[in-house]
């Protein structure tokens, strides 16, 4: 019943899609192959009224509004790239990050009161009008009785039923996928489905967000990059969530960047770099950065809010993307392909030189250019091929990365059209390379290597209680020897590393 309920809805979606001649609009036409071009045509016969209304990101956008939250923040995340698409088609669906139609504030402070279990003069003194409304809930201005201005979000009422019947609707769709479509098993859909929707169904809990807005925002005050607003603990419950208020003006303002006195460049950096720092020196970032939940003050400061999707890398994931990074900085294109191949993001039986080849024929045209001169479009094409010619799978541990690497770096240029990625890069990767990668580091993590197989060690020589060695039996001389072996070695390595840290 699921399936065919998730088969109906899919039929739906893709039938108002053609309805409003947004699948393969007819002003994209003359940039199309033939194929796609008569599979335009076909698909117009069978266009409605909507189809005349407005440019295609318009009809697109009332198409995806209608769908639910999964189909409104792909349209988010489309909205960021106008490099990509236009500016006009990222600026029609830019009322789909925070503009949406608000739920009635009285609703709001039932399900507030509902959620906190006590009224709400226990904890607030005032509570506004909504001042802006996303997929999953909206915002509302408030007073603490203390005197403090705080943000209250709720989630829409049902939102938990349509995420489902959405979640129901990607993985029915990722199964056709690569029922219908063999060349996309290389990018996993399924596995990329269950990474989303994994992150929509944390996100349906409001006081996990409270705990990443607290955790990434002890993370983002160790440099001056972006702040997180403050926990209103009191204020949190599964559909509640209170935030100190975020100072300034949400990006997705049309006049946030006429602000008097604001730095673009730098405030493009800064979005840049403060993501970076995140991703390298903490493991953990920001995975929703769209401008509606960028909040800027001149000259270039930047309060991010929004917690509801926080992505992780371990320490190997960490390794390979700052060395990669570093590669492309220096331009070394044996170091990232090796790199690429160590991480087993390339499969070993390709050629490693020949991949190099293909990461210089990217790299080297981008490179000392106006970021204005380069089209993403063709860029991202071109990546997509290689990967496809070097049969590299989709590897779903990181596509919250990539995902939010692309918002990043499209929030950044639209900020700043001059915006260059690796320079504003270039800061944190080196930081990091050289804490981490640098001689005193190594000799640092040989030294933690020698002290865990010193315990480990001691753990070995440890006779067993229940079996306690023989009075007449001499102690062995080894274990001693080993010890004091290891103590010297480790002794060493840390006064060896200790000195080049100074």
């Amino acid at each position: 019943m699921i399936r065919l309920s998730a088969f109906f809805r899919l039929t739906s979606a893709g039938w108002a899609l053609v309805r409003a001649d947004a699948l393969i609009p007819r002003e994209v036409e003359p940039l199309l192959p033939p194929s796609a071009r008569w599979a335009g045509r076909f698909l117009r016969l069978f266009r409605g009224p909507a189809a005349k209304r407005g440019r295609p990101g318009q009809r697109l956008a009332a198409v995806l509004e209608k769908q639910g939250p999964a189909a409104i923040k792909l349209g988010q995340f489309l909205s960021t790239r106008a490099d990509i698409f236009g500016a006009a088609f990222a600026d029609d669906l830019a009322h789909l990050k925070d503009r949406l139609a608000p739920f009635p504030l009285t609703v709001a402070k039932a399900e507030i009161a509902r959620n906190l279990g006590k009224p709400l003069g226990e904890i607030y003194a005032e509570i506004g009008e909504p001042v802006a409304a996303a997929s999953l809930a909206q915002a509302h201005p408030a007073t603490l009785l203390d005197g403090r201005k705080v943000a209250v979000k709720v989630l829409r009422p049902g939102v938990e039923r349509q995420v489902q019947r959405d979640s129901a609707v990607l993985r029915l769709a990722a199964r056709l996928a690569e029922t219908l479509a063999p060349a996309s098993r290389r990018l996993k859909p399924t596995q990329f489905v269950e990474v989303v929707i994994r992150a929509l169904d944390l996100e349906m809990d409001l006081r996990f967000e409270a705990a990443g807005c607290a955790e990434l925002g002890e993370a983002m005050a160790f440099d001056p990059y972006m702040r997180a607003p403050g926990v209103v603990w009191e204020g949190v419950g599964k559909r509640v969530l209170t935030l100190t208020w975020a100072e300034g003006v949400p990006l997705s303002d049309p006049g946030a960047l006429e602000l008097p006195g604001l730095d673009r460049k730098a405030l493009a950096e800064n979005v840049t770099r403060g993501f970076l720092a995140q991703a390298l020196d903490h493991g953990l970032f920001h995975a929703d950065l769209h401008e509606g939940n960028l909040f800027v003050a001149a000259p270039s400061a930047i309060t991010a809010v929004d917690y509801g999707i926080i992505g992780r890398l371990g320490p190997g994931e960490r390794r390979y993307l700052a060395e990669i990074l570093y590669g492309f900085l220096n331009r070394d294109y044996a170091r990232i392909a090796k790199i690429h191949f160590d991480a087993g993001y390339v499969p070993a039986h390709q050629d490693m030189d020949a991949f190099a080849q293909a990461l210089r024929a990217v790299g080297e045209p981008v490179f000392g250019r106006d970021a204005r001169e380069v089209s993403m479009g063709r860029l991202l094409a071109q990546l997509f091929e290689i990967t496809a010619l070097f049969d590299m799978a989709l590897r779903p541990e990181l596509v919250l990365l990539q995902k939010t690497m692309v918002t990043v770096e499209g929030v950044a240029r639209r900020i700043d059209p001059a915006h260059d990625l690796w320079a504003a890069a270039d800061p944190v990767v080196r930081r990091w390379i050289g804490r981490e990668l640098s001689p005193a580091a190594k000799m640092r993590d040989f030294a933690e290597e020698a002290l865990r197989a010193l315990k480990a060690l001691a753990r070995l020589t440890e006779a067993p209680p229940s079996e306690p060695p023989a009075k007449t039996e001499r102690p062995r001389a080894w274990p001693l020897l080993w010890f004091l072996t290891g103590a010297a070695t480790a002794g060493a390595a840390f006064a060896a590393g200790m000195l080049l840290a100074r």
